[in-house]
């Protein structure tokens, strides 16, 4: 290996105002999105970027007028360059950043990448659950924008890491911080623990065989495991999905109906967003304003958000610890390697199962 090429993928944001409605266009075009024939779909996209265009703008008021993802990333594929940089001296690394919904998008990462020269590529979704419409739909776009830049090259691809060593204890260490503050807010009384991702349609689950859930749970029970190692005993928590749009039935039990159960059992709240590793709109907005409003209202008074890992050094860590494991293995879509799974044998939609 000479030079190696990291692809960090995530889903995107609008840079500015005017950019919200095509955003939300690029994303419910996508089939694995929507999954309507593509003249229903163009019509159903336009529709809903449409109609959901001044309802997202004012969410983006809130932090500045633009998402922040973008700036996020780039400033982990720095870190992770770095580390890699450090364990690999005889290669020539470089990290690069690819969005699914709003740029830089593939076509133009994948022309980029073939600029570089790599000798190989390491797939990097920066979402640790696998699911279809994240991880999935981010790799066959890959695939179209690879193949139309004429990049033929070897790649390799991680396709999850719920339960990533780095990833946990990243969260643990992050988590001790918020209970430490919640504890001292809620002057005895008892907190709970939120595990709070972002929601999915149930049909998803159901149709498609989505590892999604499984995943959020592995997650959630690899970080208490660790915070019970460390002493600390979460005897009330639980996995809760939030961001729900549209009338389709969701899986659950949704954030914001546990926010509203906690004001009714008398706890505090502790919310690690266990889905996000950036802030975006769904931590700064959804969870910092409109649930701590929510929370305020049924009568939570103890409140206390936990910080995305975004470029904590353990996370880092662990990603390259992934990436170097994964340049090892001859197959690599499952990160426990070779012919093993890290989803159970129910799930159909495991890419360890392509040949």
């Amino acid at each position: 290996m000479k030079r190696l090429a990291i692809v960090l993928y995530n889903l995107g944001g609008p840079d500015r105002l005017e950019a919200v409605e095509p955003f939300l266009y690029n994303l419910f075009m996508d089939p694995a999105i929507i999954s309507s024939p593509l003249p229903v779909r163009w019509m159903l996209a336009k529709l809903i970027s449409k109609r959901r265009r001044s309802f997202a703008q004012d969410i983006y008021k809130h932090i500045g007028g633009k998402s922040p993802l973008l700036e996020q990333t780039n400033d982990q594929a720095c870190a992770l360059e770095q580390v890699l940089r450090v364990q690999h001296p005889d290669a020539e690394i470089k990290a690069f950043v690819c969005m699914r919904y709003w740029h830089p998008m593939s076509t133009q990462t994948a022309q980029a990448v073939k600029a570089f020269g790599p000798d190989q590529i390491v797939m990097l979704p920066l979402y640790p659950q696998f699911s279809t419409t994240t991880t999935e739909s981010s790799f066959t776009d890959w695939d179209r924008a690879a193949k139309a830049a004429g990049l033929d090259v070897s790649t390799k691809r991680i396709c999850c890491y719920p339960d990533n060593p780095g990833f946990v204890l990243a969260q643990v260490k992050l988590l001790q911080n918020a209970l430490d503050e919640a504890h001292k807010q809620a002057a005895g009384k008892p907190i709970r623990v939120l595990f709070s991702a972002h929601g999915l349609p149930k049909k998803i689950v159901d149709n498609k065989g989505d590892p999604y859930p499984i995943h959020v749970k592995q997650g959630a029970d690899q970080i208490v495991t660790e915070m019970k190692a460390l002493g600390i005993v979460l005897d009330d928590w639980l996995v809760s999905y939030q961001s729900r749009v549209g009338p389709l039935e969701w899986v659950g039990p949704s954030t914001e109906d546990e926010i509203r159960r906690a004001g009714l059992d008398g706890v505090g709240l502790v919310i690690l967003p266990i889905a996000f590793v950036s802030e975006h709109s769904e931590t700064l907005v959804e969870l910092d304003i409109e649930y701590k409003n929510l929370a305020n209202q049924v009568g939570v008074t103890t409140y206390v958000r936990v910080p995305a890992v975004c470029t904590h050094k353990d996370f880092i860590d662990g990603l390259a610890k992934m990436v170097g494991t994964t340049l090892l293995q001859s197959q690599s879509l499952c990160p426990a390697g070779g012919m093993s799974r890290v989803c159970p044998n129910t799930v159909k939609a495991c890419l360890a199962d392509l040949p």
